[in-house]
């Protein structure tokens, strides 16, 4: 079976792994409503869901 000639420590392979860092999330504006959200993402605006400017869930009306 094959093994490794030499076996990579835990601190050295930490060490190249801290270069590894979240990036700042890509934001747009949507045309229709003005509101600032994630690319790729659903978002809300008054209740409504909005995806790609357009509505997907409309907000429940109150029925009084």
């Amino acid at each position: 079976m094959a093994h490794p000639k030499s076996r990579i420590s835990k601190q050295r392979k930490r060490k190249r792994r801290t270069h590894l860092k979240a990036e700042i999330p890509q934001l747009a504006v949507c045309k229709n409503t003005g509101e600032t959200h994630r690319f790729h993402r659903a978002y809300f605006v008054d209740g409504d869901m909005y995806y790609k400017g357009q509505v997907i869930v409309k907000a429940p009306e109150d029925q009084d």
